[in-house]
């Protein structure tokens, strides 16, 4: 019987809306870190998007929702929901945390984000809460300013290669309202969605 904690890996973000490079770079992250699970977690009101028009809560659950269904590792979490306050990765990752107290958490971003870590809100309650699961990205060098910007950063971050897929979910929303092809670059049910309740071109 196994009965180490359980490794959760933590995918947060605006989701406006998930596409296929989420779901590989999650997908990689589980397979190099033995996590168990995946929990996707829109955000209510990213703090760097606030005053933008993004679609609306309803919306980009019901797209995380469809894009993760048939993948037994991936979960849907609403932790970020339950405030209409900017939402921070500490504050989220506390409430993680209370929610699955026994559970080993990796909060999982890219490596270009990890250069500005010292600018993140309250970066030591981060590494108290969880360790980085950080994809490795062409073009991106992690050096030892960076891995020394935090005190003990450098002791919780752990590397893992996922292929660099050009997709932004800006580009998807403005191929959308040019009614231009979105296949293949979100998961076939998002596109039905998407298309059959008119998430980004209502007034159009």
């Amino acid at each position: 019987m196994n009965d180490r904690p359980s490794r959760l890996g933590l995918l947060g973000g605006t989701f406006d809306p998930i596409h296929i490079g989420h779901l590989i770079m999650a997908t990689r992250a589980a397979e190099t870190l033995n996590l168990d699970q995946i929990l996707f977690i829109p955000a209510q009101v990213p703090p760097h998007k606030l005053g933008e028009d993004i679609a609306s809560v309803t919306d980009r659950v019901a797209m995380v929702r469809l894009a993760i269904a048939e993948n037994s590792r991936f979960a849907f979490s609403d932790l970020d929901l339950q405030s209409d306050r900017p939402s921070y990765t500490s504050e989220l990752l506390a409430r993680v945390h209370r929610e699955h107290p026994d559970s080993e958490l990796w909060f999982i971003a890219g490596a270009d984000s990890l250069r500005d870590f010292a600018s993140w809100h309250e970066p030591q309650t981060i590494l108290q809460y969880a360790r980085l699961a950080i994809a490795s990205r062409p073009g991106v060098e992690i050096t030892d300013k960076i891995l020394d910007q935090v005190t003990g950063l450098r002791q919780q971050v752990d590397f893992f290669d996922s292929p660099l897929i050009d997709i932004s979910s800006t580009d998807i929303r403005c191929r959308t309202r040019r009614c231009q092809e979105i296949r293949y670059l979100v998961p076939e049910n998002v596109e039905r969605y998407i298309a059959a309740n008119h998430v980004y071109n209502r007034d159009g």
